[in-house]
């Protein structure tokens, strides 16, 4: 069996579809996981949330254990403050796609600063919902090709 795909979403990310949509678009976090699934296809997914950091820390944990095939990690807030994020993702040897919906870069200056990005395999940002499945299809070519890195 196929290592599954790990999807990690941070807070806030339960109200995707009508938190700012200006921003997020309407797309809901349920409508993303399905997104995620059929990307995957026959690759099993693990998609989680939560606003919760120690919970997410230990999603991290078992997919170091698992072990998972690799993460696509939200950590939304926690991306600009979240030490121990960092060190978990740190632990993890498979690829780790760092994803946002929005592009942090043309926000405000706050954004700016991923902790998450200095250890990331590969950073999605910008493009809206598709960046979901696009994370995932892109770590599923690379775990079939067995890569230490995305191309």
């Amino acid at each position: 069996m196929t290592a599954p795909i790990h999807v990690l979403n941070g807070p806030n990310l339960n109200r995707l579809g009508t938190r700012e949509p200006e921003i997020y678009g309407t797309t809901t976090l349920i409508e993303v996981e399905a997104m995620c699934r059929k990307a995957a296809g026959d690759t099993p997914v693990v998609f989680r949330q939560s606003n919760r950091e120690y919970e997410i820390i230990d999603w991290v944990h078992e997919a170091i254990d698992a072990p998972a095939g690799g993460i696509v990690i939200n950590p939304a807030a926690f991306t600009f403050t979240s030490i121990a994020i960092l060190d978990a993702l740190k632990m993890f040897p498979g690829p780790i796609v760092e994803l946002h919906i929005s592009n942090i870069h043309r926000r405000e200056d706050i954004y700016h600063r991923s902790l998450v990005s200095k250890i990331a395999t590969a950073v999605i940002a910008g493009l809206g919902p598709q960046g979901y499945p696009t994370a995932i299809r892109a770590l599923k070519e690379h775990i079939d090709a067995g890569r230490q890195g995305i191309p």
